[in-house]
């Protein structure tokens, strides 16, 4: 209640807008803040939604990624991760490859 005595739109809503006893609300981004996260194009994010490689959701012509099931993905993907001494991990190749500037 307001200080008018009413019920406002949140009333009977925890801090976060979830319902008592819920727990929080999941997040869901746009494929362009999933690109932006992973620094990638928007395509390569269609791509992995398509191959069921990251899990969405359909919301009619869109697709949604829950910020839970990104950060999943990221953490157990097997791409070059970054090390605690700020250099690059090799990814699926060893490093042997692809990524190097010089020999």
């Amino acid at each position: 209640m307001d200080d008018r005595g009413t019920a406002g739109p949140d009333a009977g809503l925890g801090g976060d807008g979830a319902a008592p006893g819920t727990g929080p609300r999941t997040r869901f981004l746009t494929v362009q803040e999933v690109a932006a996260t992973m620094r990638v194009s928007k395509m390569t994010v269609y791509r992995l939604l398509h191959a069921g490689d990251m899990p969405g959701v359909r919301v009619g012509r869109s697709f949604r990624v829950p910020q839970d099931a990104l950060e999943r993905f990221l953490a157990t993907s097997p791409a070059t991760s970054v090390r605690a001494d700020g250099g690059l991990d090799a990814g699926l190749d060893g490093g042997t490859a692809a990524g190097r500037l010089s020999s």
